[in-house]
């Protein structure tokens, strides 16, 4: 079971932390990604963590704004969101991926089957 926190109202060029905890599972044992959705849009990938090796993606959207990780000992994947701007604007849920022999974590949002509750970010001023 997987749950995010750490959302909430925030000013353009704030920062947020948004955190994924897991119960059950390892998250160093899955691949682990941050999924979006805003109102009246799809769902967009935003980033991931490959299990086995710690290797982080990124979504051409946020990259060099957010940075995601692992600990290992909390076993929690953290979202660092800074210099946010309104278009990020969404839910934001953390979904867990089977890892994949050779394969980095996947965009794919099929390849999840487990999926936390979302946690709400909005940037507004």
């Amino acid at each position: 079971q997987l749950q995010a926190s750490g959302g909430g109202l925030v000013q353009p060029g704030g920062s947020l932390r948004l955190s994924c905890s897991a119960s059950g599972a390892n998250v160093d044992s899955y691949n682990i990604g941050w999924f979006r959705q805003a109102p009246g849009k799809e769902r967009e990938w935003v980033s991931c963590i490959t299990g086995p090796s710690g290797s982080t993606r990124y979504a051409d959207s946020v990259k060099g704004r957010f940075t995601v990780s692992r600990d290992s000992a909390e076993n929690t994947v953290s979202l660092q969101m800074t210099s946010l701007e309104p278009e990020d604007t969404a839910v934001y849920y953390c979904a867990a991926e089977p890892v994949r022999s050779g394969w980095s974590c996947s965009s794919y949002g099929p390849r999840h089957d487990r999926w936390g509750q979302g946690t709400q970010v909005t940037v507004s001023s």
